[in-house]
């Protein structure tokens, strides 16, 4: 990445929790305009509350965040926008009367205010992400009829909907199996690279996203290391994070997590 292209995320010794709570402390940080950028760390390390600084729904407790040249500390201001969001993936109910269509259509609400009416042209832009994730045939099918795979590209093209500049995934992999969770990081490196996107994807698949990242965020509660993939998941930096749970082999790094997702 040029060092002198655009910050479009920087925290600047930014720390986040509630009083007594440290989640996040004196993260110093920035994400470039276009750059894949992976965030990992051990349960509990902070992820989640980088995500929610990020959504603009968690101010810091000191040091700044500005987003897109914006600190202005309103939680709904109109840049948030341009923040497309994949939360972690709950379960769908089969009977839910939705199709992929009104699910995507959801992802323009966010840019409209929700009481002004939708138009051809919303239409157009969910049918156009819909086109990009390789759903547009399930248009009008029941959402909860899809596979989990099916359903996280339905998520994301609500997300692209927004016409974001910065995609932010949440552990998009979780509950599928491995062939889908492959299929799934191929798509978001495939839209990184055709949407020109900033892409901010959270997981604990490090296996994974490996190959396709510029740069991993390694968190435990503080920025622990952040750089090139070959630069961050050295075995004595990956142990002191991990500890015991760590297991190298010649070709991955196994991580045994608890992976009980706390909400």
């Amino acid at each position: 990445m040029p060092e002198s292209s655009n910050p479009i995320i920087q925290f600047d010794h930014a720390t986040f929790g509630f009083p007594g709570v440290i989640a996040l402390q004196d993260i110093s940080l920035s994400i470039c305009m276009g750059e894949f950028v992976g965030v990992i760390g051990p349960n509990g390390s902070g992820k989640t509350t980088l995500c929610r600084a990020v959504l603009g729904l968690m101010a810091p407790l000191t040091g700044h965040l500005r987003i897109f040249d914006c600190a202005c500390g309103e939680l709904r201001c109109h840049h948030r926008a341009q923040i497309g969001y994949l939360p972690q993936k709950g379960v769908v109910d089969r009977n839910f009367p939705v199709t992929v269509l009104e699910t995507v259509m959801m992802g323009r609400y966010g840019t409209l205010g929700l009481l002004r009416q939708t138009t051809k042209r919303d239409q157009a832009i969910a049918l156009d992400a819909l086109a990009h994730v390789g759903m547009d045939v399930h248009r009008d099918t029941a959402l909860g009829h899809l596979s989990g795979g099916q359903q996280q590209r339905v998520f994301i093209a609500r997300a692209l909907a927004q016409q974001p500049k910065v995609l932010l995934l949440d552990e998009p992999t979780t509950g599928l199996d491995i062939t889908t969770q492959h299929n799934v990081i191929e798509l978001v490196a495939h839209l990184h690279k055709e949407l020109g996107l900033t892409v901010l994807l959270i997981t604990h698949d490090i296996n994974m996203i490996r190959p396709h990242v510029d740069r991993l965020v390694l968190l435990k509660t503080r920025l622990f290391a952040a750089g090139p993939p070959a630069d961050v998941l050295k075995p004595d930096i990956l142990r002191q994070v991990y500890g015991k749970e760590l297991v190298i082999t010649e070709k991955d790094l196994v991580i045994v997590e608890d992976y009980h997702h706390h909400h």
